[in-house]
């Protein structure tokens, strides 16, 4: 059977036709072609905080082989935090024969469990993803995805290497995503489902039963295609749902202010930052009131475009083109700049720290897998590429530790992670980034 590209799927709502548009089919292409209100617990949250270019080695922490974390130049601005987070050095990256791809291969391992064959491989999804088809679904949002620097590309969140997860870079835009039309203040007294929410339901259920004729006028390939885009409808249909229902009371959820009209975007660092504190203050608002369950937060890319107002040189060009301080034994500025990144994290930890949820703070009720492309700025390598999980995932780890893996492969973080997680995966990784073995130190 012919069907033209212009063919709808067809139901009837209150007497009134509707329509939704099809996914491209084979057939329309070419040969070529701790507790609630309710009583369930408090949800454990999952995010990824990623910043460029690592730390200059030696200036990061102590690599004395303690336990205790001890902060050195470049991580000051953490040492408020020192209880709620764990550092892990001395893990690398083996690349079994491939080459390096710059600022890619470092990052891509320590999120996928891979060493990609070339820039812009990604055959497995960043665990982030992994993690939010698990705890994500019962949510708004399956994931909110930001970056600071004003590029929606700048993005380290895949599903594969053709499917990237695109970034919030307007906080006004951002602001008016979450607590526009379709926010339901879990807190209110009377409640009431937005009246597009309900006739959107109705819509996909109409469709729905539509598309069973449909199907059997398809081809095996067809149908698998429609079957994955029914699967999607569904999970879409059971988001609307959620919004059918009063949410359950969050004393942490309020409102939060909507951000200035008038918007810079861009990588001079003065912009970056604003936009990062700006793009925070809704996020942890977004998890306080279970908007969302994972979230990815990109303070700079992995090759830092970020520059200072007025100058040319940029965080990564300087890495390459500033001497080294002769009396220092370092790049002055480039450390300057590494201090910058630390001070936004600091800035990150504390919006969590500052939300009380329970007899706790949403930090306490949250992963933050924070990491870098690169174990030394200069040269770029991707062993010892510095890593932190930050919170305490509901009381699932243990805080304040410094871990030295010894050489292992880094994956050993991203899988203790996922487990913490309740992701249900015993083995990650690929080729000597295989691993079954979990940092057992920090788990409760």
């Amino acid at each position: 059977m012919t069907l033209s590209r212009r063919s709808f799927l067809r139901g009837t709502v209150g007497g009134s036709a509707v329509a939704v548009g099809l996914p491209f089919l084979d057939c329309f292409l070419n040969d070529s072609g701790t507790a609630l209100a309710s009583g369930a617990p408090i949800p454990v949250r999952f995010g990824s905080w990623f910043w460029g270019l690592g730390h200059t080695p030696g200036r990061g922490i102590a690599m004395d082989g303690n336990t205790e974390i001890i902060f050195l130049e470049e991580t000051q601005p953490l040492i408020p935090f020192a209880k709620d987070l764990n550092y892990f050095n001395a893990f690398n990256t083996p690349l079994d024969g491939r080459p390096s791809a710059v600022h890619f291969t470092g990052w891509v391992a320590a999120k996928t469990g891979n060493v990609p064959r070339t820039f812009g491989d990604t055959p497995e999804p960043t665990l982030d993803v992994i993690i939010a088809d698990q705890i994500g679904g019962d949510t708004r949002f399956r994931s909110l995805d930001l970056s600071s620097t004003g590029s929606a590309r700048d993005s380290y969140t895949f599903r594969n290497s053709t499917s990237r997860n695109a970034a919030d870079v307007s906080p006004l835009a951002f602001y008016q995503r979450v607590f526009g039309p379709g926010f339901v203040d879990p807190n209110q007294a009377d409640f009431k489902p937005a009246p597009s929410v309900m006739v959107r339901s109705s819509v996909l259920s109409a469709v729905h039963e539509e598309s069973k004729d449909f199907l059997r006028t398809l081809g095996a390939a067809d149908r698998a295609r429609m079957d994955e885009y029914f699967t999607s409808i569904r999970q879409l249909e059971h988001q609307l749902a959620l919004q059918m229902e009063k949410p359950d009371v969050s004393e942490a959820c309020g409102i939060p202010t909507p951000p200035p009209e008038e918007e810079e975007l861009g990588i001079e660092i003065e912009v970056a930052q604003r936009n990062h504190k700006l793009l925070t203050d809704i996020l942890v608002m977004a998890l306080a009131c279970n908007q969302t369950r994972v979230f990815n937060m990109l303070y700079s890319q992995a090759l830092s475009l970020l520059r200072r107002r007025g100058e040319s040189f940029t965080h990564h060009t300087l890495t390459h083109e500033e001497p080294i301080d002769a009396s220092l034994g370092y790049q002055r500025e480039v450390a300057e700049l590494h201090v910058t990144s630390m001070r936004a994290l600091a800035t990150f930890i504390q919006a969590f720290k500052d939300i009380r949820e329970g007899d706790g703070t949403l930090l306490d009720n949250t992963l933050i897998f924070a990491n870098s492309d690169t174990g030394n700025s200069r040269v770029h390598s991707v062993d010892n590429i510095p890593v932190m999980m930050i919170g305490k995932a509901g009381g699932r780890l243990k805080t304040g530790l410094h871990i030295t893996g010894n050489g292992d492969p880094i994956t050993r973080i991203g899988l203790t992670a996922m487990q913490v997680m309740g992701i249900p995966v015993e083995r990650w990784g690929t080729r000597s980034l295989e691993t079954t073995k979990t940092i057992s130190e920090v788990l409760v």
